[in-house]
């Protein structure tokens, strides 16, 4: 099949090879334009318009699909499904009716739960025991769109959100093949999502980040496996700033933010605690829980306190 492809970040990068392997003319390649990253300020591609020059294909980066030049340069490529996965921007509606088999959204949660900006997050941070990849007809609406197929992931108790994206990108690749064959057979059913059943992801702030332990320990480390590893969870030990970058739940109890035991770390939190695995001090890399006890000057955890 004659397909556009339109990604922006590394969760759109196993759809885009799944696509090619599987023999589809990929005729151009839509991802957001390159920004500026680190100290000092790089100009960096993104990873899918990478992936798509390593494979030869051509790269269209518009600031906005919105003034018609987009539109005419479908035109001109003439493809036959549009296949959307993180692209970032808002596709009017001329383009979504433009090709033959429509445009098809591959979105990391199961409709109608989870629309927005930061679904496999917010699953891991409400405690969900399941999420999945959902490939949908665009609308104008915030996928909010016609559903056609799902697959349906368990998350691992500890599993961070870097690990489930990682999960979901390849099931996701899987499903979109799946997708692209039923559209060419004319055996793909559509099914309306229930508005009342939705709910919404949003985007993820740095103001996120600082951790509250006068919450459960499991609603702890909930927030902190969610926010791995951007914004990352952010606490303060006797008000120096470190990161939370790994933790177990532990049944312990104490007041809040009390350090309950050096070997293992582990901090009371409202009810029950958590055990720390791994840690990073500010401007320091990441560490063992163990490594890190190991160069604090005070070991006695009678005067360590997170906050």
């Amino acid at each position: 099949m004659k397909i556009v492809f339109m990604g922006t970040p590394d969760f759109a990068v196993p759809c885009l090879k799944a696509l090619i392997d599987d023999g589809n003319e990929i005729v151009g390649v839509f991802s957001q334009p390159d920004k500026p990253k680190g100290r000092k300020l790089t100009l960096t591609p993104p990873p899918v318009k990478v992936a798509a020059l390593e494979n030869g294909l051509q790269v269209y980066q518009p600031t906005t699909l919105k003034d018609g030049k987009a539109l005419e340069t479908l035109k001109e490529l003439a493809p036959e499904m549009i296949v959307v996965a993180a692209y970032g921007k808002i596709l009017p509606k001329e383009i979504i009716d433009f090709p033959k088999y429509g445009c098809i959204n591959v979105h990391a949660s199961l409709l109608p739960e989870y629309r927005g900006a930061s679904p496999i997050q917010t699953a891991i941070i409400d405690g969900k025991a399941k999420t999945g990849v959902t490939a949908m007809y665009m609308d104008v609406g915030l996928d909010t769109g016609d559903m056609l197929m799902k697959t349906e992931i368990e998350i691992g108790e500890n599993e961070t959100a870097d690990e489930l994206h990682d999960r979901l990108a390849e099931a996701g690749a899987e499903l979109i093949v799946m997708v692209v064959h039923s559209a060419e057979k004319g055996t793909l059913v559509r099914e309306r999502q229930d508005d009342s059943k939705s709910s919404y992801a949003k985007m993820l702030t740095k103001d996120m980040s600082v951790i509250d332990f006068t919450q459960r320990a499991q609603d702890v480390h909930n927030r902190i496996r969610g926010l791995n590893s951007w914004p990352g969870a952010t606490a303060k030990i006797n008000g120096k700033r470190v990161k939370l970058h790994r933790t177990l739940v532990s049944k312990e109890n104490g007041e809040p933010g009390q350090v309950l035991s050096i070997s293992p770390l582990i901090v009371a939190c409202g009810v029950g605690s958590i055990e720390i695995i791994e840690i990073q001090p500010e401007g320091k890399r990441k560490m063992t829980a163990q490594e890190f006890i190991n160069g604090l000057h005070e070991a006695d955890p009678k005067n360590l306190r997170f906050s």
